[in-house]
């Protein structure tokens, strides 16, 4: 016990360089957006909170503040849907293909959000592939408007990070012992019984890791909401750039952004309560 307790201390100014870091470019510019948020007026020296009064008392920006969150929530349940099977595939291929099929996995993220929401764009479009597909098909007469849709944003979301949510969950799962399905069987229980019952709760850590980066990258992603929603479907990213670039008005965009930090911070914290509940039930049983 001491000598752990000494290597311990021996070891903390190995963490100094990170922290420096960490202050240098988070909190320094937290603080000084928190302060700019607290401005009443630009030119202003006095503190107060008018502009969030002012963000509060407007139920226009709470609605843009509700609908970027459940945008993400939704975008979130789409990748951990089809996420979880394509994880489960990688995890459970042969060791020869799983390097090939990672690649695949990992390979839009090689390729620039820009570009890939621009693809989008001409696959979601009225001439686009989709709508041509559909026509082809004879499924539709005239195109379906996805384009400049909360349907297609999310799915373009869910396509561009899709691979957040695979890696985690491809990580816990190729660590979990493969003994435990074969005893679960053996004692009985069907392949659905063993997989709610023993594969998705000690795959958890590795969904709500998924779960966090998607939701934070769906929930800021200020390209791909843009680009496919169009002006029409504003979002907080986009409400705060509109606000500091077009309307010039920085402290209102400062206070838009410290709410909208705090609100993605409540989700992810919520998430982390439930993969520890999830852990502490797991190790119960």
């Amino acid at each position: 016990m001491a000598a752990a307790a000494s290597a311990s201390r021996d070891d903390w100014p190995l963490a100094l360089p990170l922290a420096a870091l960490f202050i240098a470019f988070f909190v320094a510019p937290f603080v000084v957006l928190l302060s700019l948020s607290l401005q009443a007026e630009q030119a202003a020296r006095a503190f107060s909170l008018a502009q969030y009064a002012k963000f509060f008392g407007d139920t226009f920006n709470l609605s843009i503040l509700g609908s970027t969150v459940w945008l993400a929530v939704r975008a979130t349940l789409v990748c951990m849907l089809f996420g979880y099977p394509i994880a489960w595939v990688c995890a459970r291929a042969p060791a020869r293909w799983q390097s090939l099929l990672v690649f695949v996995v990992v390979l839009p993220i090689l390729t620039s959000v820009v570009v890939r929401t621009f693809a989008w764009i001409v696959i979601l479009g009225r001439e686009g592939i989709m709508n041509h597909a559909l026509r082809g098909l004879g499924l539709v007469d005239q195109p379906v408007p996805l384009l400049f849709t909360e349907t297609g944003v999310i799915v373009v979301l869910a396509q561009v990070q899709m691979p957040l949510m695979v890696l985690p969950l491809f990580a816990t799962l190729s660590r979990l012992d493969p003994n435990l399905g074969d005893a679960s069987s053996a004692l009985g229980a069907g392949a659905w019984r063993t997989f709610f019952r023993v594969t998705l709760p000690l795959s958890t850590p590795g969904l709500v890791a998924g779960c966090i980066l998607v939701f934070s990258a769906c929930a800021t992603a200020f390209v791909t909401q843009t680009l496919i929603g169009g002006a029409r479907l504003v979002y907080m990213p986009l409400h705060i750039y509109q606000q500091a670039i077009g309307a010039n008005n920085w402290p209102f965009a400062a206070a838009i952004s410290i709410v909208f930090t705090i609100a993605v911070m409540i989700v992810i914290y919520a998430l982390n309560r439930t993969g520890r509940a999830s852990k502490a039930y797991g190790d119960h049983r």
